[in-house]
């Protein structure tokens, strides 16, 4: 598993004077960093790679893929996921959008799963809550009742113990990067991780499907 970077106290000291507003919650310090990390991002878009090598994932490998900051706000950051797919529409697979939000205990990340006429897949709005203030650069999200209950219901019992994690540096400082991360409890030997080089934006694509 990659060693995630410390962030430079120069960096994080302005955003920590960042006040929440009646629309995002206060949070702990480490996390109240993360949140103005990741909106430093938005509206950008970053190019991006499979950085792990679990042979399950191997479908994946060799694919271009985007991550975009796609919608913000106070309590809110979306970000569609696009991955290059020849038998999607257009070359690339829009399905996908994480959803990292404010809440009154932290952050939470949930994942929008649609269709290319915009409805909803059966596998959608799954995620979890962040149960420690992690740190100004990394923050897990193990999986919440609500998710367990649907991969019960789908027959995806492998997922019921997911840990996923973000990590992001903020805008503007020297080799900054974006990464989201799949783990489980159950299953030391499970990896799956995407990596994005934020110091190098490129032009945003076309709206995740559904958006």
């Amino acid at each position: 598993m990659t060693t995630p970077r410390p962030l430079s106290l120069a960096v994080l000291l302005p955003l920590a004077a960042c006040a929440s507003t009646p629309d995002a919650p206060p949070l702990p310090e480490t996390q109240e960093w993360f949140w103005q990390a990741l909106s430093s991002h938005c509206g950008e878009a970053y190019e991006g790679a499979l950085a792990s090598s679990d042979a399950r994932d191997a479908d994946w490998a060799g694919k271009r893929m985007i991550a975009h900051w796609a919608d913000c706000s106070d309590s809110r950051v979306a970000i569609a996921f696009h991955v290059e797919d020849a038998e999607a529409p257009g070359g690339w697979n829009r399905s996908r959008t994480w959803l990292l939000t404010r809440t009154s205990d932290g952050l939470r990340l949930k994942h929008d799963h649609r269709h290319e006429d915009g409805s909803e897949d059966a596998v959608t709005q799954y995620g979890g809550d962040t149960l420690s203030a992690g740190t100004a650069g990394v923050q897990d999200f193990p999986v919440d009742a609500f998710s367990i209950a649907l991969f019960e219901r789908e027959g995806l019992s492998a997922s019921l113990t997911n840990v996923w994690r973000i990590e992001v540096d903020p805008a503007g400082t020297q080799a900054t990067r974006f990464a989201y991360q799949l783990t489980r409890r159950n299953d030391p030997t499970r990896l799956f991780r995407v990596e994005f080089d934020t110091s190098s934006p490129v032009t945003p694509p076309l709206p995740a499907w559904g958006w």
